[in-house]
């Protein structure tokens, strides 16, 4: 059961009819695990610890830097040079102290891919590199969790959810990553702040969706144009 404390935390969510006393009690119980705590690991974190997950993990290599701050609102001037992975987690505490925050500082690799993945419900993957995408798409898809995914650039992002209950994975839309060449990242063709943010908050979304048993938009990409503000939707 909830506290008094957490009652009132967690009032207005309480109220909703898809959450409720029982949904909360879903999200305390849940286990997430965020891959990247930078443009799009900042707002999914924040959120997921504001409605209570009860533990999140986060997977996170690099040190703040001061072209991170106009878009990783998790960051503040003072944390420039500091890791990330141990910033997040303190600020989300605080944020949050019911939450069980465990940071992993760390290149996710193969070999460490499986058995850290295999600890949680379900995986949100904010990276921004291909390799790191498909690594952790492959080890979800054969530990059968569900993978929350989004990329971002310029004024655009995408969403989509992968291996919901068998649905398909991040290769039944992309069957082989291109080549990093090929394909610009920010820091080549920059990113409007606002853009991690939303896009963040949409991965967030699907997440608490998946928690809560509520409808979830499988086999379909959703990319948002927030410049001319068009959405589209791809069923695949």
């Amino acid at each position: 059961m909830l506290t008094i404390e957490q009652i009132n935390r967690y009032s207005r969510q309480l109220m909703a009819d898809k959450v409720g006393l029982e949904g909360q009690m879903k999200i305390r119980a849940a286990k997430i695990l965020v891959i990247g705590a930078g443009g799009l690991g900042c707002p999914v974190l924040q959120y997921l610890a504001g409605a209570g997950i009860g533990t999140i993990g986060i997977v996170d290599f690099d040190t703040i830097a001061i072209h991170n701050l106009h878009r990783q609102v998790l960051y503040t001037t003072a944390d420039i040079g500091k890791k990330k992975v141990a910033v997040a987690a303190e600020r989300l505490q605080a944020i949050n102290p019911d939450c069980n925050l465990l940071g992993f500082d760390m290149k996710l690799e193969e070999e460490q891919a499986n058995d850290l993945i295999g600890q949680f419900d379900l995986v949100i993957d904010g990276s921004d590199n291909f390799r790191t995408r498909y690594l952790v798409n492959d080890a979800c898809k054969a530990l059968g969790k569900p993978l929350v995914y989004g990329s971002i650039l310029n004024f655009e992002g995408q969403v989509a959810v992968f291996n919901y209950k068998g649905s398909n994975s991040l290769r039944h839309l992309f069957p082989e990553p291109p080549d990093p060449g090929d394909v610009p990242g920010c820091s080549e063709n920059g990113v409007l702040g606002i853009v991690p943010g939303m896009i963040g908050t949409m991965m967030c979304d699907i997440a608490l969706k998946i928690v809560l048993e509520n409808e979830v938009p499988v086999n379909t990409l959703l990319i948002a144009d927030f410049d001319r503000y068009q959405f589209q939707k791809i069923s695949y």
